[in-house]
């Protein structure tokens, strides 16, 4: 009897001492800045333990490896969907922003005089093509690559880049879980879909006051992992989804979908897909008489999808991980040279690489060519936090996730006009866009 007392107690002292630790402890929790009121369980109980709080070291071996002799070029990767694919667009105005990064960098005379190649990869959105990529990048000596688009290649070339210790600089995945990994070898300099979701889920049912929300989504990765996190804010907020309706990329009849959605009545339709699908749904949408609200993922932020929506696409509102019309004199001057280099305007993917690529480089001109050293600047949280960019101020989390501003973007006159999201307008100190 007096061990199961003592036992007790000791299991009740252990509850006191557990819940006055996290209590402590959650005061400086904000884990892919996700608000207080969204956090899952928030109103219920503190979890037992929370995880990605603090960044995954690095123990191997290679800080004091010298690089080869010789060297006449500095080579760094990069991987991303340059043939025949449905992201090909975006993975060519990726391409530009890494390229236009490393000619300037080569125009203010490269690392020590070495000029920068870039060896570009198309991953070809093929299952495992990734790490073949990988591995040829190795064999070429790269020292850093940069870094996909397409989920699953991401996640198949993070395991690659793992074995060969090369470090990836992640600048078009949105999936959430791919920081989540806890592998040492990646960073991400994009919003992810948990960012996105909180945004679009705060505006729909906080600002708009929707209440019975619809939704159709691409049937892949991207549209599974994106709506998950939707959807758990949606149902955390007291709306869960009225029915979830999936196609494949491709298609171009969403009949069955649609009468689908139109049975239970919603009051507004979110489309998650890429830009040429969530035009195709919205308008047929359009075209079977419902005239529900649209909100769609951010790959709808796009020219492929103004004019493929044209009319229709009037009042779309989305999220967008960074701002084209912000007043940021880095921005301008980036958006100047992108234009008279490659003939068109810059999109998110053009800017997010360079971005990116410039990470690289100035963790190149501070440790030089080691691999590891590239990568432990790169990972540092204080060398780059809060870099001021041209996508705005990069800001990362313990698990090496660009948490900073994201917006939204609404389609008015035919253009997208950009405001602060629910997540960031009190923090930046702007207001909101009327009509919003």
């Amino acid at each position: 009897m007096r061990q199961h007392l003592f036992l007790i107690g000791l299991f009740l002292s252990g509850l006191l001492f557990t819940g006055w630790d996290l209590e402590a402890q959650d005061k400086e929790i904000k884990y892919g800045n996700t608000p207080e009121q969204l956090f899952p369980y928030n109103k219920f109980r503190q979890a037992y333990k929370y995880h990605f709080l603090e960044p995954i070291e690095f123990y191997g071996p290679g800080r004091d490896k010298k690089p080869p002799a010789g060297l006449s070029e500095v080579r760094i990767g990069f991987l991303g969907p340059l043939t025949e694919d449905e992201m090909f667009f975006e993975g060519k105005n990726m391409l530009n922003g890494a390229l236009l990064a490393l000619e300037q960098a080569n125009a203010r005379g490269g690392y020590k005089g070495l000029p920068y190649r870039l060896m570009a990869h198309s991953d070809a959105g093929l299952w495992g093509a990734a790490a073949n990529e990988v591995i040829k990048m190795d064999e070429e000596g790269v020292w850093a690559w940069l870094g996909s688009i397409d989920d699953i290649v991401s996640h198949v070339a993070l395991r690659a880049t793992l074995k060969v210790e090369i470090m990836m600089v992640n600048t078009g995945d949105p999936d959430p879980t791919f920081t989540e990994t806890n592998i040492p070898w990646a960073i991400r300099v994009i919003s992810d879909d948990r960012q996105s979701g909180y945004a679009l889920a705060m505006h729909i049912f906080e600002e708009k006051g929707h209440e019975r929300v619809a939704v159709i989504r691409s049937n892949n990765r991207y549209g599974r992992v994106g709506v998950m996190e939707y959807s758990g804010v949606a149902t955390r907020l007291g709306h869960p989804m009225m029915i979830e309706e999936r196609f494949d990329n491709g298609e171009t009849d969403f009949t069955m979908q649609l009468e689908n959605i139109k049975r239970v009545k919603p009051d507004a339709v979110l489309i998650w897909a890429n830009a040429k699908e969530s035009a195709l749904v919205l308008n047929q949408m359009r075209e079977m008489g419902m005239d529900q609200p649209v909100y769609a993922s951010d790959r709808a932020v796009s020219e492929e999808f103004l004019k493929l929506a044209g009319k229709n696409a009037e009042g779309v509102v989305s999220t967008s991980p960074y701002n084209p019309e912000a007043n940021l004199p880095q921005l301008k001057a980036f958006q100047e040279s992108y234009k008279e280099r490659f003939g068109k305007e810059a999109d998110v993917y053009a800017a997010h690489a360079y971005d990116g690529m410039n990470l690289i480089v100035k963790a190149i001109d501070q440790v030089g060519l080691n691999r590891v050293l590239i990568r432990d600047i790169l990972t540092d949280l204080e060398t780059f936090q809060g870099y001021p960019g041209v996508t705005g101020e990069i800001v990362f989390d313990e698990s090496w996730n660009d948490i900073g501003e994201i917006w939204m973007a609404r389609v008015k006159d035919g253009v997208f006009e950009y405001s602060p999201s629910p997540l960031n307008y009190e923090r930046s100190g702007s207001k909101r866009m009327p009509g919003y």
